[in-house]
């Protein structure tokens, strides 16, 4: 299993800021990998109690069972993580409010590969820079996956998000996050942010922006891209055309569905 370094932050104790309403239902935050999970996930806790923050990490399908408390109707908490669409966690999260957040393809594989040669990150692929592997080979690892090792941008975004859509899950655009967060003084950012804490079922509070400000802080983040360190391999700032073109031909339609065309 890949293993991932992280710096801790001290949102927990910025928290004690701001006034604290409990939730009344458990609230998960599920996302496509490399989506801004953590930004997401920082901003959020701003707006719960400590108390009610799910402490087991990022909640996957292999440790669903586990981490099931996480969900309780009777417990509420706010939790995350990166869980694929079956039966059981559509089951166990029936009583949640479930939030989904995307990312447009096109950026995802360049974050992906960010990640994966930095040293915030410790997997399988570790050794590919060692060995004259192109940035543009390495991006087509990321779309195509490699065998045993990496799965492919298609099995990524079919089960961790393309099912989700059109159910009880409220999905957002990382785009859409990110310009709300840049530009927290316009109408569109508090629509933005009203949408998503009322599907989290909680009332906006009067110093949301500060809250927001606070949460989406770049360095309480390790996974941020201004934070990730010693990136082994020299990678485009812009996803290539060609790149863009074997996207649309492994996943045809994809953009589309995610709102993006």
């Amino acid at each position: 299993m890949p293993r991932i370094k992280l710096k801790p932050d001290n949102l927990n104790k910025r928290n004690a800021e701001f006034s604290q309403t409990p939730l009344k239902q458990p609230v998960f935050l599920n996302s496509v990998p490399k989506s801004g999970s953590h930004l997401l996930r920082n901003i959020m806790r701003m707006f719960a109690p400590v108390n009610q923050h799910f402490k087991a990490g990022f909640i996957q399908l292999a440790s669903m069972r586990e981490d099931q408390v996480a969900w309780d109707k009777d417990r509420p908490t706010l939790s995350w993580g990166h869980l694929l669409y079956s039966d059981n966690s559509v089951i166990l999260l029936k009583d949640t409010r479930k939030i989904l957040l995307v990312r447009d393809p096109y950026d995802w594989v360049l974050a992906r590969a960010r990640f994966f040669m930095s040293e915030e990150f410790k997997g399988a692929v570790g050794h590919i820079s060692d060995y004259n592997v192109t940035a543009e080979q390495f991006l087509n690892m990321m779309i195509f996956g490699i065998h045993q090792k990496v799965p492919n941008l298609k099995e990524i975004y079919m089960h961790n998000g393309v099912a989700w859509m059109h159910t009880d899950t409220l999905v957002l655009k990382f785009e859409d996050l990110i310009h709300s967060v840049k530009n927290l003084d316009e109408l569109e950012a508090e629509v933005f942010f009203r949408k998503l804490l009322d599907a989290c079922g909680i009332d906006i509070p009067d110093d949301w922006r500060e809250r927001v400000r606070v949460g989406s802080d770049k360095k309480q983040s390790g996974t941020a891209r201004e934070n990730l360190t010693d990136i082994r391999m020299v990678l485009p700032g812009e996803l290539p055309d060609g790149q863009k073109d074997l996207i649309d031909f492994a996943v045809p339609g994809l953009r589309k569905v995610l709102g993006y065309e």
